[in-house]
């Protein structure tokens, strides 16, 4: 996963190390040969041969880093300073990078800000480490855009009050009711009791799909006919497991795209009446900016409180899972990386971080 990201990160951790390493090696050339100028005026004034005026080299003066900022760092601090001119092409390029792997363009700008802000004008010992220099400014800059409102999601379910209610959201078609039984499979190796509410009544076919599953997990089911209101249906599962003393109540809800009003009036219901105590979005990291369009919209709809990414395993762009976060300002709780009901990894800004850099 994450492979196109990958191979435009190091290209670009590639031929920008070359690029500041170069200018590493002008820097100590010019160290070598060139005396302290007398003043930020005069760079330097040599005697004329005889019969011949005295020549004057006259400081340049570029809009951030002078000249003479440049030749004092490396004649007498052994410092070379990356100036914007440098960097210039190569921050463009980062960013097409970015944007040909799925990532947001506000995003994009937001990342190469960052990793602009972390290089230019700064001073760097000459003969330095330059890979590693990008690198760490690359990773500090999308560590920026993913570490967004942290939420320990196993922390929150251990001290909440039970049953802990959880209700999934988003398109139809994206994996949400497999999603939810990985994660009535994970509760229950933790140790949870666990109920499922067939809350999608509207697709045919729906309420036998969620419970081929609760079957095949052992987990109790709580289903009304087609149809039904699933407010109700959510609402009975609650009431089960406050009698039935259970910890979890996972929450099925019908696909529905942004633009169907009476199934988001519906979902509104859902959680106006249940008041359920996290929503889950749930959408395909290989829908990319589709995903991340609607998971704007769902946010404005009905606030949710983090993401589940499935099919990160079939996803070689990484694009989706830096901008979701960003965009939403909800964290990333898991990605879906296989079929089975293991296939389900807790989400961790430095995992992400570790697999674009190794």
């Amino acid at each position: 996963m994450f492979e196109k990201l990958k191979e435009k990160l190091g290209g670009f951790k590639k031929v920008i190390g070359s690029t500041i390493e170069e200018k590493g090696k002008e820097a100590a050339e010019a160290g070598a040969i060139i005396k302290e100028p007398e003043s930020e005026e005069h760079i330097k004034k040599e005697k004329a041969e005889p019969g011949v005026q005295p020549v004057e080299i006259i400081q340049e003066k570029p809009e951030k880093v002078g000249i003479y900022d440049k030749i004092k760092a490396a004649v007498f601090e052994q410092e070379f300073i990356i100036d914007e001119k440098s960097l210039k092409d190569h921050l463009w390029e980062l960013e097409m990078a970015l944007l040909e792997s799925d990532v947001a363009l506000p995003v994009a700008e937001k990342i190469v800000d960052s990793v602009k802000a972390e290089l230019v004008g700064t001073r760097r010992k000459i003969g330095s480490d330059t890979g590693r220099i990008v690198e760490t400014a690359l990773r500090q800059a999308i560590s920026k855009v993913i570490s967004v409102d942290p939420l320990d999601f196993d922390e929150f379910i251990k001290k909440s009050s039970k049953p802990v209610s959880i209700v999934f959201v988003g398109v139809n078609g994206t994996g949400k009711t497999t999603t939810i039984a990985k994660m009535a499979e994970r509760f229950k190796e933790q140790g949870y009791s666990v109920v499922i509410a067939a809350g999608d009544t509207f697709r045919a076919g729906a309420i036998e799909q969620i419970e081929r599953h609760a079957n095949a997990l052992g987990t109790k089911l709580i289903k009304h006919q087609e149809g039904a209101d699933p407010a109700a249906v959510v609402y009975d599962a609650i009431q089960f497991a406050k009698a039935k003393h259970k910890d979890i109540v996972l929450v099925d809800t019908a696909g529905r795209m942004h633009t169907n009003i009476n199934l988001m009036d519906q979902l509104k219901k859902v959680c106006r009446v249940n008041s359920p105590d996290l929503i889950i979005f749930v959408d395909e990291a290989v829908a990319g900016n589709d995903a991340l369009e609607r998971a704007k919209l769902f946010n404005s709809a009905v606030p949710f409180s983090g993401s589940i990414l499935t099919k990160q395993d079939a996803d070689a762009k990484g694009g989706a899972a830096i901008s979701i976060a960003y965009t939403t300002g909800k964290p990333i709780l898991f990605l879906g990386v296989g079929q089975t009901y293991k296939d389900l990894i807790k989400f961790d800004p430095d995992w992400l971080l570790d697999r674009l850099f190794e």
